[in-house]
């Protein structure tokens, strides 16, 4: 009993001393910076989609196409050059939730696994992390299209 006593109180001793040396979040902070930062993105964004719909001519359609065609590029390219990394320290799920994060997800794990080689190194890892999100939302969509089908069909 005094054995096991003293087993319980090594253990709060340790969470006690974890839990004062550990660093406090700043929740505030980060919340803010996501917000910041993730408008600053939908800001350039939206930027760049309306100057494809007034300088290149192109329908909203077309604009919203391009536009999320140039946010990619300029994730990945950002992601090449190390930049993104950065952005992502400050921003927090600032960075990730837009399409440039995505591209983030899908560069980073091809970038790491490069030296393996083409094929087997980024071939392979490239969509490490991004398969889930592509796989999930691909399922969730089939399944919802058939619910939506089965309605359509009973309420006919």
């Amino acid at each position: 009993m005094a054995n096991q006593k003293d087993s319980n109180n090594n253990e709060q001793n340790y969470k006690d001393y974890v839990d004062e040396i550990s660093p406090k979040p700043t929740y505030i902070k980060n919340y803010i910076m996501a917000f910041i930062v993730g408008g600053i993105i939908c800001i350039i964004g939206q930027a760049i989609n309306d100057s494809y719909m007034n300088f290149a001519g192109l329908d909203k359609k077309t604009a919203a196409t391009w536009t999320s065609i140039t946010l990619i590029f300029i994730g990945s390219f950002l992601t090449g050059i190390g930049v993104y990394d950065l952005i992502g320290r400050i921003a927090g799920a600032g960075s990730i939730i837009p399409i440039t994060g995505f591209a983030n997800s899908i560069v980073s794990p091809a970038m790491e696994f490069k030296r393996e080689g083409y094929v087997m190194g980024v071939g392979a890892n490239l969509f490490k992390i991004a398969g889930p999100v592509l796989v999930y939302g691909i399922g969730s969509s089939i399944l919802f299209g058939f619910v939506y089908y089965i309605i359509q069909i009973i309420f006919k």
